[in-house]
């Protein structure tokens, strides 16, 4: 997956592979896989890219941020993060990639998946075309509970637009078998990420912006349990959702 805001940042200053390779004592070579593919330097090189670029680190390679380990509390989790900005979109998009039965994305908008993964859609339509039931459920912008959160997290009618803009990422999956989006006016504790047996929470905090809240990862072991309450909680919204027509 190419790395845009290392792209971005590259050529906003200026900077071709060659110049950056020059001044971070890198190969031109190792600099154009981490933009065409991705690719995330060793912790050294990194600081001194970001350094050079004048950019953090951690803005342009989020893998380097590293989730808390998780307290031998409870088996399923996995992996706690302060906050879901840093979680990298590869954890995301793995999570998606792997499924084989099911995902479900339960949010109030959620754009930043499209924003920094472009070709979100046509992972969906290529795990769906693998016989994964697929699940989206959206903030309704009309609802009065989603206009309210964007009062909470201070984005006031901002929210209403980026359901909306939501609404347009995913639209293009309407009609595609095995794919349903549907919208809710529920409220919403927590964002939901969901592929078979693995669950991103993100939690929603009052006055706290969702990319600023903390996300644990859940894997389900055995029956019941902390996995089991947040499916539950997926599919009880679902069933008050209505379905987006074509």
């Amino acid at each position: 997956m190419p790395n845009e805001r290392l792209r971005a940042v590259m050529a906003s200053g200026g900077w071709t592979h060659g110049s950056l390779a020059e001044s971070v004592g890198v190969d031109p070579k190792s600099v154009e896989r981490w933009v065409n593919l991705g690719r995330t330097p060793r912790r050294a090189t990194a600081l001194q890219a970001a350094e050079t670029l004048g950019e953090d680190v951690h803005a342009l390679w989020p893998a380097l941020r590293q989730a808390r380990a998780a307290r031998a509390v409870s088996p399923e989790l996995v992996a706690l993060y302060d906050q879901r900005a840093d979680v990298p979109v590869s954890t995301y998009v793995e999570l998606f990639a792997q499924a084989r039965e099911h995902i479900d994305v339960l949010v109030y908008a959620g754009v930043f998946l499209h924003e920094a993964y472009p070709r979100l859609n046509d992972l969906l339509r290529e795990r769906a075309a693998g016989g994964c039931v697929i699940r989206i459920a959206l903030g309704d912008a009309d609802a009065e509970n989603v206009q309210q959160r964007g009062q909470q997290e201070k984005f006031g009618h901002g929210i209403e637009s980026r359901c909306r803009l939501a609404l347009m990422h995913y639209r293009p999956l309407i009609g595609v078998p095995g794919i349903e989006l549907r919208t809710h006016g529920t409220t919403l504790y927590n964002s939901l990420y969901r592929a078979d047996d693995q669950v991103l929470v993100n939690a929603h905090v009052w006055g706290v912006n969702a990319y600023g809240a903390p996300v644990w990862h859940l894997r389900r072991s055995g029956d019941g349990g902390v996995y089991a309450a947040y499916a539950n909680s997926f599919n009880a919204v679902w069933e008050t959702a209505r379905t987006v027509e074509g």
